[in-house]
């Protein structure tokens, strides 16, 4: 089984050829074009700077990505494409690229929840059986969810205002890093002092598993306006803010791994996914957040945190072995949460 998978979903133009073989899957190409020279600007991403980007780049990239991969368009079994959740400019422009493929070479074609492809994305390089416990860290997202499986989620918390891959984006800006801002801060804090700065780390010890961030934010943006700092003190701060945000998630992680033990006995994994899993701090603190509760820690390959097109046409795989094949005529979703039976929470917005 062979798909082509394309995202679109925010900035990063991308498009991947993966196979399902008897001995596992095959990344047989994963090309990406970001886009961070358009945006670093202005310290974010801008919808209709993002879309006119996929428009230019898509094509040529679907292209290469057949090239090199080695594989014709008839000789593909789906098309996947991001339908959302995302920018709405961004996810016209890949889903409508895969829909006209598809209905031009008669393939199948699956719309991928953004979401779901991240959660997926571990069984794409290890043997992860269902179900597992998921933490979901980006840009745009921070949830705790159990996997059950191909469509199957529950959602046991989600931030309540900013998500974490914001949160490290927001305060980069206002100490003077670049963008995006989680890899930012990471470099420098490698040289800093986690110890020197006094941060707050929101939600934590109370019961539950969501996530508040904009206090965090708050405090950086009193100590900068304080007064004058130089390299050192940006280094610290930079550390200072790691540790709180990793302490944070480890300490709602906490309570979603007592509670997923209780319920989900023959779980056996904690798998940390999006964006924000590829920081190494993060990382350690989840292995052994895991391995205290017998839990095996698992993380896809940092090229695979970050939006991508071969997880994309990784849950395509895995739906279409499935049989969700979907209409040319699925509807793209701005907003499409995993678990669709989960109650809002106050202040979630889109990342509900």
């Amino acid at each position: 089984m062979i798909i082509l998978g394309i995202e679109t979903s925010c900035d990063e133009s991308a498009a991947a050829v993966v196979a399902a073989t008897a001995s596992g899957p095959k990344i047989l190409s994963n090309l990406i074009r970001a886009q961070i020279a358009e945006h670093e600007p202005y310290g974010g991403v801008v919808p209709e700077i993002a879309a006119r980007a996929h428009l230019d780049h898509l094509d040529p990239l679907i292209l290469r990505s057949l090239g090199e991969a080695g594989v014709a368009l008839s000789e593909v079994d789906g098309i996947a494409a991001a339908a959302g959740p995302g920018l709405i400019g961004g996810l016209i422009v890949g889903a409508m690229a895969a829909k006209g493929l598809a209905w031009a070479a008669r393939k199948a074609f699956l719309a991928v929840n953004h979401l779901e492809a991240h959660a997926l994305a571990i069984r794409l390089t290890e043997e992860v059986d269902f179900p597992y416990l998921l933490l979901l860290v980006s840009g745009g997202h921070c949830q705790l969810l159990v996997c059950a499986g191909v469509g199957d989620y529950i959602r046991l918390g989600t931030t309540l205002d900013d998500a974490v891959g914001e949160a490290f984006d927001k305060t980069a800006k206002l100490i003077g890093l670049g963008y995006p801002g989680g890899p930012a801060i990471e470099e420098v804090a490698r040289n800093g002092d986690p110890d020197r700065f006094v941060l707050p780390r929101p939600m934590k010890g109370r019961p539950g598993c969501d996530f508040s961030f904009s206090g965090l934010k708050t405090a950086v943006r009193q100590i900068i306006t304080s007064g004058g700092h130089d390299e050192r003190d940006r280094a610290d701060l930079a550390a200072s803010v790691e540790a709180a945000i990793c302490d944070a998630l480890a300490d709602r992680t906490a309570n979603a791994i007592g509670w997923f033990c209780r319920e989900y006995p023959e779980g056996d994994t904690l798998v940390v996914a999006g964006g924000v899993a590829a920081n190494k701090r993060l990382r350690k603190r989840l292995t052994k957040l895991a391995n205290n509760a017998g839990l095996r820690f698992a993380a896809p390959p940092p090229r695979l945190c970050t939006d991508n097109g071969a997880m994309i046409a990784w849950a395509g795989i895995e739906r279409l072995r499935l049989g969700l094949i979907d209409g040319l005529d699925a509807p793209l979703r701005p907003r499409w949460p995993l678990d669709s039976g989960a109650p809002p929470r106050p202040g979630a917005g889109v990342k509900a």
